[in-house]
């Protein structure tokens, strides 16, 4: 009996409702068409960057740092790879911070008499070294 009370609600509840008014129609006027957006071309993942050209100029070290890295005239990335190799050969990175430098009496002087140097600062102090 309760299903039959639900079931006459719902058919009363339906026809109570009003009509639902037609959806007025809207402007007849069409959008223009978007244009396609370019497409990117894709870069080529073999292709090698050229290398900035004053980064590749010889520059000659001061004597301070000619003790580390010789006295040639060297590019200042061949200056930074130098000054790394003789960082790792006398171990001279911190154990705990790696990004720390323990500099020995040669990188001392370079660094301007500082015992611990970050090795963003590095490069900062070695470029004071070079003409």
């Amino acid at each position: 009996m309760a299903t039959a009370k639900k079931a006459a609600k719902k058919s009363s509840k339906k026809a109570k409702k009003p009509a639902k008014k037609p959806a007025a129609k809207k402007s007849a006027k069409k959008a223009a068409p978007k244009k396609a957006a370019p497409k990117k071309k894709a870069k080529k993942s073999g292709a090698k960057r050229k290398p900035n050209a004053a980064f590749m100029k010889a520059m000659t070290p001061s004597a301070v740092l000619a003790t580390v890295v010789g006295s040639m005239p060297l590019p200042r990335t061949e200056v930074t790879k130098k000054i790394w190799d003789y960082i790792k050969k006398n171990k001279l990175q911190d154990a705990i911070n790696r990004r720390m430098i323990n500099a020995d009496e040669k990188l001392r002087q370079v660094f301007g008499g500082r015992s611990k140097v970050s090795m963003f600062e590095m490069t900062k102090l070695v470029s004071g070294h070079l003409k």
